[in-house]
């Protein structure tokens, strides 16, 4: 460990993960033809020392446009209940989470420039705006997309008051 002492390792389980071979990953051969190019390609890659090492070697499928937007949902969950912690809520919108989906997303590449487009157009843009001073405690940012970008409205505590109190009227 970073403490110098010795970590048994026998129990653990250790993942590695490559995007070698995910060019053959295009859904168009059979499994077992898939799995046969993506080897080739490991084998050119790595010295067969290492391979032999490897109790076993899983292929994941790539991610669908439909895969990603449910991951944006998850990704927006988080990024809500990180922000409530300092009590800034956040609303995002259905447009605004496509967005985030489509320019996320990358076949070969997997979730990892959803990752980067996540931060990139909503938490660095709206990490600027909280150091301006634009938001609040108790503010809610509705995010939302227009014109190729996310776009960021401030509600004030009392607005949000005012509309969950119109709400529940209206449900009753």
């Amino acid at each position: 460990d970073g403490q110098g002492r010795t970590v048994d390792f026998k129990n653990a389980v250790i993942v590695l993960t490559s995007n070698i071979g995910s060019v053959h990953m295009t859904g168009t051969g059979t499994e077992e033809e898939t799995r046969k190019l993506v080897m080739e390609d490991l084998r050119r890659a790595f010295r067969p020392e290492f391979l032999n090492r490897l109790d076993e070697i899983i292929l994941f499928h790539r991610l669908s446009r439909e895969d990603v937007r449910r991951i944006v949902d998850v990704q927006m969950d988080r990024f809500g209940r990180r922000l409530a912690k300092k009590d800034l809520f956040v609303e995002v919108s259905d447009r605004a989470k496509d967005f985030l989906a489509n320019v996320g997303y990358d076949p070969i590449y997997g979730a990892r420039p959803l990752k980067r487009a996540i931060q990139q157009h909503l938490e660095n843009p709206l990490a600027q705006e909280f150091l301006a001073g634009k938001y609040e405690p108790g503010d809610v940012v509705v995010v939302d997309a227009g014109g190729g970008a996310l776009t960021f409205t401030r509600r004030t505590a009392e607005e949000q008051k005012a509309k969950d109190e119109a709400a529940r009227r209206s449900a009753n």
